[in-house]
């Protein structure tokens, strides 16, 4: 990149040539403090240990001489300043993000990332990012204009391993002068460790994209196979027809069903359904909780597997079932990727979409309309043995709550109407978050009052289960994604809901009072799998009775 012609004379500094090792030391510095100001915004109101100077010295250089060090291999006079710019701007986008949200960038954050489509992303696009962006971007100014020195090809070399050099030894004797007192402090406080900026979004961006190249195994592990429907489809009249909605960042403490002071749920306290209090979620964000709901192996097999295997959605379409994820999200993080699927906006009437769709953006709503037809157009030698529909709710996806509630559902005002939410009072961010668990107790209302009116010919339930939940400025956090170790339980409570008609509660045996009976029982994600396998009565090897949230509600042999 050349320097830019101007036509007034340049101050001194912006006309004398610079090596680009000088250049380094000058970003790396900048980078290590105004580019860490959510670093050490976290570290001053830390209220635990009584002042931080000596911590914050020793991090302040530490964080400085890996920054260096990574940037020095940058160092080079010749199409490295592109390279420059671009890792300020990273850091910029980066430090708003923490500042805004109190996020914190790990790998699994960088998958979250990969996996957003643009509706969900436009939600935290905003004016303050380009403002947090462009002050930490600040130097590009200068790097515009500054020329760059040039050197011998040897000598350039020999100036950058010294200065890779110097970084590693800046590193190295900090870590040893300050280890009794930082190793304590950051095992102590975790969450540091991913908010070295823009260290932690280089470094969990590598970890994200090494990691598919150090797994063992290749294909897909089946387990559906010698799955098989049970006893009770022989010779039966009402096939099972359920709906599994898979919800979105909706907290369990949030419902009104589960104890909340607020009735967040006064429809679906009407519908005679089982609500289970204590549920923790397999992860904190979409992609990692999602498929590990689905699978037999349970969070920690899941996260400890070194091949795909296949999920839920495999085993009941092998067992002979009609399949249909239905979706309203971005995506099914690859657990439809052997059945039928569909987007919630596929079909819709115009007049309907004008209702409720903004763009490409629906309200959950919208994946009952057409549900008739949809079921119909599934193969008809599976759906005469039974039909799954897995509905994937936008549900509460923040941060723009306000987007999640139709008129109807919003309940509390004032609510927050920006994605901004660190900007609006707490209890506006509330509100409009409450509004949205509002807006799921309709759907889920809806949903209930469609199956009913299929008893005729189907035996009919509804499993509602969230994904993770989420942070409402607790701790001065918002959103959902840190690391599972660090999180607060907000992020990890989750809501799971049942609803059975007459015909499923004999056709399975299910003792209703036994069900709310065990409304308290500690649950996570792993009950899904096996309890969705006992209440369809699926045979499979993967199926583990102590699992079946459902199966003490059963007689012991309710289908021979």
């Amino acid at each position: 990149m050349t320097t830019p012609s101007f036509p007034l004379r340049l101050p001194r500094p912006l006309r004398t040539p610079r090596s680009p090792q000088a250049i380094m030391v000058v970003l790396s510095l900048w980078l290590a403090t105004a580019g860490n100001v959510a670093l050490w915004s976290a570290l001053l109101h830390m209220h635990d240990a009584g002042p931080r100077l000596l911590e914050a010295v020793a991090l302040g250089v530490l964080v400085f001489a890996l920054t260096l060090a990574l940037l020095s291999f940058t160092a080079w006079p010749r199409y490295m300043k592109p390279v420059w710019i671009g890792v300020l701007v990273v850091a910029g986008v980066v430090q708003h993000y923490m500042l805004a949200y109190g996020v914190v960038v790990d790998p699994a954050m960088i998958g979250s990332l990969m996996q957003t489509d643009v509706k969900e992303a436009r939600d935290v696009v905003g004016w303050g990012l380009l403002g947090n962006t462009l002050l930490v971007a600040a130097p590009v100014l200068w790097l515009l204009w500054v020329p760059v020195a040039r050197v011998g090809a040897r000598r350039q070399l020999g100036r950058t391993a010294l200065l890779l050099a110097g970084a590693l030894l800046l590193a190295g004797v900090t870590g040893a002068a300050g280890y009794q007192r930082l190793a304590p402090f950051l095992r102590n406080h975790t969450e540091l460790r991913y908010m070295l900026n823009p260290l932690s979004a280089f470094s969990a961006s590598a970890l994200y994209g090494l990691k598919p190249l150090f797994k063992r195994g290749k294909g897909l592990v089946k387990v559906s196979a010698g799955a098989a429907l049970g006893p009770s489809y022989a010779g039966q009249h009402r096939p099972p027809l359920l709906l599994l909605v898979v919800g979105e960042t909706a907290r369990g403490d949030h419902f009104g069903l589960n104890g909340y002071a607020r009735n967040t749920t006064p429809q679906l306290a009407s519908r005679d359904v089982v609500s289970f209090r204590n549920v923790r979620s397999c992860g904190t964000n979409t992609l990692a909780s999602v498929p590990c709901m689905f699978s037999p192996l349970g969070k920690q097999g899941y996260e400890s597997r070194r091949m795909d295997h296949e999920n839920l959605l495999d085993v009941l379409q092998a067992a002979g079932l009609a399949v249909l994820w239905l979706d309203n999200q971005a995506g099914c993080k690859g657990v439809c990727a052997r059945v039928p699927s569909a987007q919630a906006q596929e079909g819709l009437p115009d007049a309907i979409a004008r209702h409720l769709c903004d763009g490409d953006e629906c309200l959950d709503q919208a994946m009952l309309y057409g549900l008739d037809a949809r079921v119909a157009a599934l193969d008809p030698a599976r759906r005469k043995n039974g039909v799954v529909v897995v509905m994937h709710q936008m549900g509460s996806h923040g941060p723009a709550y306000f987007k999640r509630s139709s008129a109807p559902a919003k309940l509390f005002q004032p609510e927050c109407r920006t994605s901004a939410i660190s900007q609006c009072p707490l209890e506006q961010v509330v509100n409009a978050y409450d509004n949205s668990i509002a807006e799921t107790d309709l759907f889920l209302a809806h949903a209930v009052d469609w199956l009913k009116s299929q008893e005729g010919g189907w035996a009919p339930s509804l499993l509602y289960v969230s994904d993770h939940g989420e942070s409402l400025g607790e701790y001065g956090l918002f959103l959902h994604g840190l690391p599972y170790a660090l999180a607060p339980d907000a992020q990890k409570h989750v809501a799971f809901i049942g609803w059975f008609g007459k015909a499923m509660r004999e056709r399975d045996g299910l003792d209703a009072g036994c069900l709310g009976a065990a409304r308290d029982a500690a649950l996570t994600h792993d009950n899904l799998y096996h309890s969705v396998l006992g209440l369809l009565d699926v045979q499979s090897a993967s199926y583990r009775p102590s699992l079946d949230v459902m199966a003490g509600c059963r007689p012991v042999n309710p289908r021979g």
